[in-house]
Parts: structure tokens; sequence; C-alpha cells
């Protein structure tokens, strides 16, 4: 574009440039203004309650756009306590949708009424981390036409970003929001009724939904900050009676453990951390949410006070035990991509050394800045592991599913040690055994393996192995465990599972790893 201006005294005035204007407007392909403002000098505080982003669940829905095929999601960090999928999942059939997508992050016994939705059309397909309850049972036992996909919370973090996991509408629950919808999961006003901590796993739905739709039973003035969720990533603001129940965000997994078989595993893990050669100064940890994970990290806080060795940071799911560590400052900082209790909850609300992360922040393969690439140490659960190493955490030992991937494969595969503890039995069932019923974590991510009989290492650290026998730990192989449990009770009898596929488990990778098959009643 080249354009003259002449300076002369009849271009000094607005009106006589305005020929100008047209002209560089033309040529730029641009309208010339044209003021017609009207300002509007109502008292903000009165103004935010006009916000055009507030509505009813059923404006939100019909103005999203969503239409019977599309992708829905959700969180799950009200854990036990969520309301938001099962108001949302009945209001979208109240309104005649169907053949939906249900992505969530994760879905637990209080999602039940989704069976009934899926017996009548409006959810045909699932995408998640976990299923527990009822609704595991009854796709367990063949109820969907299409097998759910099973991803790690880095695995959905990452196949969210890279687009093979869409979202057209996220249905985001918040402890509190603003009429913009600036929100995080917990509430500084008054009239707080829900608190759950860090919404690492809403942030990529908030970030690449194609709408995104927060629903709150805490309205506050403008500006909610600090805030999860930025008003730039919302579109429509609910305000709803309930959004969840605090008191539930800890399951029956996050415990505080008397069980002296627990209590011996968790000595055992620290014992192999306090002589792994990575329990030094600045060292960086991840525990499960199991009752000897965490009773392992009480053992690990007398020697770390007794060799005045103190943590970078401990990741994950957020417990009120590491909350204290980093009150004793023990644990320089916490990165929180799911607190697991209240107390957590509100150490991430007032504590600034405690950072909220989303899940691709906290374990995609894909991002170069991911926490886990920096973990020194996890200490994960199984449900069962074999004798290759593989770890199984999403299908029980009868063939149904019951658990959730999480993190697991994220963490276990970019720690310099991953450490799994878990019985050689659970009652009459063997946790070790020739293989697991679905591989979850591949056993080339796991380094040591914690029983009450042995502490197995895998092959592929014999270096590991030299330096914890020379620590005088119980370091048996893997074989002889397997086999001393099938010497306690015998081998079990084959599960009758069905020709049909109801699960199918991605890698973190974008990878099909295997796949589950419908178990007969």
């Amino acid at each position: 574009m080249k354009t003259t201006f002449k300076q002369t005294e009849d271009m000094n005035t607005i009106q006589t440039r305005a020929a100008e204007v047209k002209n560089i407007a033309s040529e730029m392909n641009k309208p010339a203004y044209a003021d017609n403002f009207k300002k509007n000098a109502e008292f903000r505080m009165d103004a935010q309650g006009k916000s055009p982003k507030l509505a009813t669940l059923e404006e939100a829905i019909r103005k999203s756009g969503l239409k019977d095929g599309m992708t829905i999601s959700f969180h799950h960090h009200f854990r036990g306590g969520d309301k938001v999928v099962n108001m949302v999942v009945a209001k979208l059939a109240e309104m005649g949708y169907k053949d939906l997508h249900l992505a969530a992050s994760s879905l637990s016994d209080v999602h039940a009424p989704l069976i009934e939705y899926i017996k009548a059309g409006v959810i045909t397909r699932i995408s998640t981390s976990g299923l527990r309850g009822e609704l595991a049972k009854a796709i367990s036992g063949g109820l969907m036409e299409n097998p759910v996909i099973f991803r790690s919370h880095g695995g959905r973090g990452s196949a969210i970003a890279n687009g093979d996991l869409h979202i057209d509408v996220a249905f985001l629950g918040a402890s509190s929001s603003d009429p913009l919808g600036n929100a995080c999961g917990y509430s500084r006003s008054e009239n707080a009724k829900s608190i759950c901590g860090s919404l690492g796993y809403a942030l990529p739905d908030a970030e690449y939904a194609d709408k995104v739709v927060i629903l709150t039973d805490d309205l506050v003035p403008y500006p909610n900050t600090p805030n999860s969720i930025s008003e730039r990533n919302v579109d429509y603001v609910v305000v709803v009676d309930s959004v969840g129940d605090s008191s539930k965000i800890a399951s029956g997994a996050i415990r505080d453990t008397k069980n002296p078989r627990d209590i011996l595993l968790a000595q055992q893990a620290a014992k192999v951390i306090i002589n792994s050669g990575y329990f030094k100064d600045g060292f960086s940890i991840q525990t499960g949410s199991g009752g000897a994970s965490l009773a392992a990290v009480k053992f690990l806080r007398e020697e770390m006070i007794n060799r005045n060795i103190k943590a970078s940071f401990a990741l994950g799911g957020i417990t009120a035990h590491m909350v204290k560590l980093h009150e004793e400052g023990l644990i320089d900082r916490l990165i929180d991509v799911q607190s697991f209790d209240k107390v957590a909850a509100e150490s991430l609300k007032n504590d600034p050394m405690h950072k909220e992360v989303s899940s691709c922040e906290y374990a995609s393969a894909d991002e170069q800045g991911s926490a886990v690439h920096y973990l020194d140490i996890v200490i994960l659960s199984a449900l069962e592991t074999d004798v290759n190493f593989n770890v199984n955490v999403l299908v029980g030992t009868d063939g149904v599913i019951r658990g959730a991937i999480g993190g697991h494969p994220d963490t276990a595969a970019d720690s310099a040690l991953s450490i799994i503890v878990c019985p050689l039995l659970r009652g009459r069932i063997p946790c070790v055994v020739e293989e697991v019923t679905t591989l979850i974590t591949p056993g080339s991510t796991v380094d040591v393996i914690v029983t009450e009989y042995g502490i197995a290492v895998n092959p592929r650290r014999p270096e590991l192995a030299e330096t914890l026998k020379a620590a005088g730990l119980n370091i048996v192989d893997i074989n002889w465990l397997k086999e001393k449990a099938l010497s306690i009770i015998g081998t079990p009898a084959p599960l009758p599972f069905g020709d049909k596929t109801v699960g199918v488990v991605m890698n973190r990778d974008g990878s099909v790893m295997d796949v589950i098959k419908d178990i007969k009643a």
C-alpha cells in the first residue's frame, strides 16, 4: 500500500481528513470509523449481574451449539462428591440429546445414574481415566456398544492438546466464579459452599474446548482472583445449588492405615528410597493415594529430619501429609494437579508456594516442561503385577473394572525411580502373577516391586539391585514371589471373559496398548 499525505492547512482538522480516512480504510479493506458509540454509565457492580455470560443450564446448552453426536467433557475434582456430571446429563436427556460422547477425566461410584442414560442412548461413547462402582460393573458386563477409551491423566492432556480428543462443550464445576467466568476450586467469599482445590484436570478442557460452561454454587463479584480458569476461555456461567460435596473429595483409598501389613510395606518402601542413591538434598517425590504409600511418607519424614535433607518439590495429588511436610520446611514447593483432601485445598488457596498445574503441565509426554520429567521418586500402588514387572491398576482380578489409570504410567515412565507397593496376596487373590489381567503400566518403566515377602528389582536396573542388597534389604526374584503366592493359594481359575471388547487402553504416547473384554456374570 502506498499513500501520499498532503501536509497542508486543509488537513489540520478531523473533518477535512475524513476523505483521506475513507480512502485509506478502503485500501486496507477496513470500515471507516463512524461515531455511533453510546456510553454505559451504569454503576459497574450493578452491571456485573447483567453479564451476557450468565445463563441457566438449559440456556447455556442451547447457546453452546451442542448437537447430537458431539463430545462433552467434565472433570472429577469433586471425586465422590461430584454433582455436575449427573446434573448436566440429566438436563441433556430432558432436552432430547442423543449419541453424545462423554469425556470425563474420571468417573466413580457417584455416577451410577449414567447407566440409565446409556441405556436410553443419550451417552453412547465414554473416554475417561477410570470407572468405579455400579457403572463400571455394568460396562464390564457389556452395557455399551462402543468400548470405553481409557487414558492416563497425562495421556488425556496430550490427546486434548493435539486434537485426538476434541471437546465440543466442556461443563466444568467450580467452587467459585465471577460473572465473567474467572473460576477456581476454592472461594474467598463468606458464601462458599464447596471446595475441591486444584482444577488441574479441567484446565486443558477450558483451554481447548470449543465452548466452556462454568457451573458454580458461589457467584462472587469480579474479579475472582487468583483464578484457575480465565474469563477469556469461558463462554457461559451457570449458577446452581451445589456443584459438589467437599466432604467426599477424599476417597476410601486416601487414608491413614493401621494395617500391620501396610505399615510393613511402607517401611520397606521407605528403606528402598533411603538406600537408593536418590534420597539426597533437593530430591523430588510423588506418592500414590494408598495407605502404604501415604504411610511411607511418615517414615521418610523422620529420616529427612535426621539427615537434614529437604525435597525440592512434591508432585501430583497433594494430601494433608505433603502439606504438613511442606509447612515443616521439609518440602520447598507443592505442585498440585489434584487436591486429595480439604487440607490440601485450603493450602492451595493460601500458600503461594503451593502451585496448581494442568494435567499437561503435570504429566504430558509431549510437553518438554512437564513436571514428571523432573521427578526423582514415585511410590505407586497396584491391583496386580506380573513377572515382567507389568502393572494393572484398572481391572480387578475378577475381570471387573474397578479403578483408574490416573498418572500411574506417566510417573512410572518419567521418574528416576518408580516403586510399586503391593501385598503378595489380597485375601485369596495373588497380586504377583504370571501375566497381568490388563496392561496399564509397562514393566519397562517399573524399577522396584515391594511386597511383605521381599523386594523385586527389575533386571533392567542391576546397579540398583546391588545397591539395595549392599544396604541389607531382602531382594528376591520376581518369579519367586509369583511361586510363593501360588504355593499359598493355589492356581486361580481362569476368568470367564467374553468376546466383546468393552474397553481400550491407550498408552500415554497415543498408541493402543491393551483391550478389556466383557466379563460373564
